[in-house]
């Protein structure tokens, strides 16, 4: 038997979306319950795969199957196919599995030529309107089948209005039309030599090949890069009959919502036209009626519009858009699908179906994409604002803010100190410029790109960012950046999107996150359904306090080398680094002890009840000097001014001592434990700091749950090693202070080698927190803010990886080495806990991931944190539906 490729929209069936894509799918579905849907077929997205196999052919038997399709709608419609006096015109449309809006190519008014032209003029009785359908028709096809460049059209076009002397193409004649259909038959004449096929059964047959063409334009094969769509699914082929809206004052089309999109408000939204064709509703040549007063027009068709439009909500249980037309006087749905809506609507639409008893919980959380609720959680733009565009970035952190445009954290900091708001622009950020990040509104950058460090750092601290905008031509000296040969001097003042990458000229007017009572009872749900436990990185008692009200129920990562870079801290840090004896050294400490114990102090309160692991120093201590291109150029200036010797001679020793730690990588250099081992007394202040805090707010009667993190192990040894000097702190401090402490003593597993020696390294740790962004560094041999700017944006163009690893994480790789660490771990330490602390702690598919191999926990930036509660849920969703 041969296989079927071609199915009416009467026998599909919702479940064949595979086959019949999304599109096709509806059709289907509306048609099987009895909706007015104008009959067509479906050609499936097997004839498509099939038609790239045979090397750009059809499979065999497919317009066996077409032909009598084709007899079955003209049957059900009464209009013949290429008939002069009553003729049949389908549209020709993509519609893969995934919707892809604008994406593949569509053909309409197929079946259009010199004879069904004038039999459209006489049926509509409206000439003017049959030839712009014919020449709108040829238009069409020679661009989209015939692959002739648009540009050829429009300048026949363009004469065309000249000719007759009017700026639109709705005051051209009848005329003017013909001649125009005259002029583009001329046109394809030349460019294909050829002319432009008059029977409409091979019109049918080259539209088809050119919407599976289509599935491999460049645009179709970037949006599914973009979109994480498989390349292999192919697209089906809709095939359905015109109807007109514009065949008198008894026609009409529209679009609307079964809620409103805005708002998520049950209450129908949409706008329809009498006498007009549905580009005519988003033209703004006609404005358009509100749905609501068709029930004074036309109160019966407004009655089964109403009543359809329920039938289908209810049907697919969730919010629809839909497109109908009204030809005389009867009303045809033409699609529906779920429609698009703000973050905050589809909240409320979730919620509100949940309690008209319509879905479930799992399913309401299921109806929400996580990366949609960044736009709840963050200030955006107002929509009616007006915006002067500049440029365009990477969205690399959520949210909006205005400020004077600076270029050094130094500037921004001081101007930050003085109450100013700024926008930090740098070619790209370091650690260096944390202060000046943390006075900034928010950051742009002209390098980099979505985990960067200016990407890394803003998300966590909720600040925007817009990475990776090379239109700015940034000039320090100056103190300007040009965009587009227009330069803007330091002090002009910029808005940045880092929802959308959009640089802006000027303030814009902001709106604050509201968060509704709807929106935390679903992530309630949310938090019902999970296993996966999600907590937050913070390193003040601020972020510790927004990660709480967001939900988080832990820390799972302080990083103390960000308390370290406060500016009156940096000199001791230095000081501290700089020392020659350990006596020297253990005086810097000293000072630095007590600022330590309030930092630790202040987060633990903050998290009282809840788990907050503490990571000890991990960068390398070179970080907190200056570089040493700033030094020389200072040297230089001393020696050439002489005017201060000794001045010359401390710079010229601290260049020695920066030259002497700079390593040539550093990320495998001295850092992490490795500094531990180097220098135990650092690692003794930062616990004695650690348990200090935590003495004072056990008398306090605080109950609190201190974890300290060893960093970057990758043996047992060394682990051993480090937990002595924390425990030996622990119990001095017990002793001195006459209290009992409970705490754990784990490690950040971020080296290949770890992972491989888990099951050692689990007999002697309490808890195993993954460091992806490293582990993925190491694993992968990449480095992160080198690859992502260079050579990684070609990998994922050529389908070489599917995803960034340090934005996804690497499941093949990166996952097979935790999943082995977890198996390990556990099978030699039953109560060892894990979780993951990097970036990927914050993104649905990673956590997904972390679910599926049995960690207790993810940790992400505070603002990320609903994010990763909604993803966790999900993915316990999931998991029980596949265990199903």
């Amino acid at each position: 038997m041969a296989k079927k490729y071609v199915y009416l929209f009467r026998e599909g069936k919702a479940s064949m979306r595979d086959l019949l894509g999304g599109k096709g799918a509806n059709l289907a579905e509306m048609t099987q319950i009895g909706l007015p849907v104008p009959p067509g077929f479906t050609i499936t997205t097997e004839a498509c795969n099939a038609y790239y196999v045979n090397g750009e052919n059809v499979p065999d038997g497919t317009w066996d199957q077409v032909w009598p399709a084709l007899a079955e709608v003209e049957a059900a419609t009464g209009k013949l196919f290429g008939d002069k006096k009553n003729p049949l015109l389908v549209s020709v449309r993509s519609g893969a599995k995934f919707s892809m809006p604008g994406m593949m190519d569509t053909v309409l008014n197929l079946g259009l030529n010199d004879d069904t032209v004038e039999a459209l003029a006489v049926n509509t009785q409206n000439e003017r309107f049959a030839w712009d359908c014919y020449r709108r028709f040829i238009q069409m096809f020679g661009d989209v089948v015939l692959e002739i460049e648009h540009y050829l059209f429009e300048q026949i076009l363009e004469k065309a209005k000249d000719k007759q002397g009017v700026r639109f193409d709705s005051e051209l004649s009848p005329e003017s039309l013909k001649w125009m259909v005259g002029e583009y038959k001329k046109q394809i004449q030349r460019s294909t030599g050829k002319p432009f096929p008059m029977d409409p059964k091979e019109q049918l047959q080259l539209a088809v090949l050119a919407v599976f063409r289509s599935w491999n334009n460049d645009r179709a094969n970037v949006y599914r890069i973009i979109n994480n769509i498989p390349h292999d699914i192919g697209t089906a082929v809709n095939v359905q009959s015109m109807v007109f809206g514009n065949m008198g004052s008894d026609s009409g089309t529209g679009v609307a919502f079964t809620r409103n999109p805005s708002t998520g408000e049950k209450a129908l939204y949409g706008e329809y036209l009498m006498n007009a064709q549905g580009e005519d509703v988003v033209a703004g040549i006609r404005t358009p009626q509100p749905i609501a007063t068709l029930a004074q027009e036309n109160e019966n068709i407004y009655k089964q519009f109403v009543e359809n439009s329920q039938r289908l909500e209810a049907h697919y249980r969730d919010m629809q858009d839909i497109e109908f037309t009204i030809e005389r006087g009867k009303l045809y749905m033409l699609q529906t699908r779920n429609g698009k809506r703000t973050a905050s609507a589809a909240i409320r639409v979730a919620v509100d179906l949940y309690h008209e008893g319509m879905i479930s919980k799992e399913e309401a959380v299921m109806r929400i994409e996580p990366q949609q609720l960044d736009h709840l959680l963050h200030r955006r733009m107002d929509g009616e604002a007006k915006l002067q565009i500049l440029a365009k970035g990477l969205p690399a952190s959520p949210g909006a803010a205005s400020g004077k445009i600076v270029f050094s954290a130094e500037e921004a900091e001081r101007l930050g100190q003085l109450g100013e708001k700024v926008i930090l622009v740098r070619t790209e950020t370091t650690p260096d410029d944390i202060r000046g990040i943390l006075a900034a509104q928010g950051i742009l950058t002209s390098r980099g790109g979505m985990t960067s460090h200016a990407a890394v750092v803003s998300r966590h601290m909720g600040k925007p960012a817009v990475c990776g905008c090379d239109a700015l031509k940034i000039d320090y000296a100056q103190k300007l950046v040009a965009i587009d040969g227009v330069e803007y001097p330091e002090g002009t003042l910029f808005s940045i999107d880092g929802a959308t990458g959009r640089v802006i000229k000027g303030e814009v007017k902001m709106v604050d996150p509201e968060l509704s009572e709807g929106f935390k009872e679903f992530l309630g749900w949310a938090d019902e359904i999970s296993r996966l436990k999600v907590m937050a990185n913070a390193d003040t008692p601020t972020e510790a306090t927004n990660a709480r009200n967001f939900g988080a129920v832990g820390i799972g990562l302080t990083r103390t080398e960000h308390m370290f870079m406060d500016p009156e801290r940096i000199p001791i840090v230095q000081e501290m680094i700089l020392a020659q004896t350990l006596e020297e050294r253990e005086v810097a400490l000293a000072k630095l002890l007590p600022m330590q114990e309030e930092d630790f102090y202040g987060i633990l309160k903050a998290m009282e009840g809840f788990p907050v692991t503490i990571r000890l120093l991990d960068p390398p201590l070179h970080e907190f000097l200056p570089h040493s291109e700033e030094l020389i150029v200072e040297i230089t200036k001393l020696r050439m001014s002489k005017s201060d010797p000794q001045a010359l001679n401390e710079k010229e020793s601290l260049l020695r001592k920066v030259r002497a730690l700079s390593e040539l990588n550093p990320m495998l250099g001295h850092r992490g434990c490795r500094l531990g081992v180097s220098f135990p007394e650092i690692t003794v202040m930062q616990a004695r700091a650690i348990f200090q805090a935590s003495a004072r707010l056990v008398k306090e009667g605080c109950d609190i749950h201190p974890e300290v993190m060893i960093p970057l192990t990758m043996g047992k040894e060394e682990f051993v090693m480090m937990r002595k000097l924390v425990d030996d702190t622990a119990q001095a401090v017990m002793s001195e202070q006459n209290v009992q402490l409970k705490y754990h003593v784990g490690t950040m597993i971020e080296v290949p080698r770890a992972a491989l020696l888990a099951d050692e390294i689990g007999k002697v740790a309490d808890f195993f927190s993954f460091g992806t962004n490293d582990l993925t560094q190491m694993t992968m041999g990449l480095s992160r803010d080198d690859a992502q700017g260079k050579f990684l944006p070609v990998y994922l163009e050529k389908n070489l990886l599917k995803s960034d690893p340090f934005v996804v994480l690497d499941r093949d790789g990166v996952g097979k080495l935790i999943d082995m660490a977890v198996k390990l771990g556990r099978g030699s330490n039953q109560d060892l806990s894990l979780g993951i602390c990097g970036e990927h702690g914050g993104e649905p598919n990673s956590v997904e991931f972390c679910h599926l191999v049995g960690l207790n926990y993810v940790s992400c930036s505070p603002f990320r944190v609903p994010i990763a509660r909604l993803a966790a849920a999900q993915a316990a969703v999931i998991k029980k539906d596949q265990s199903k």
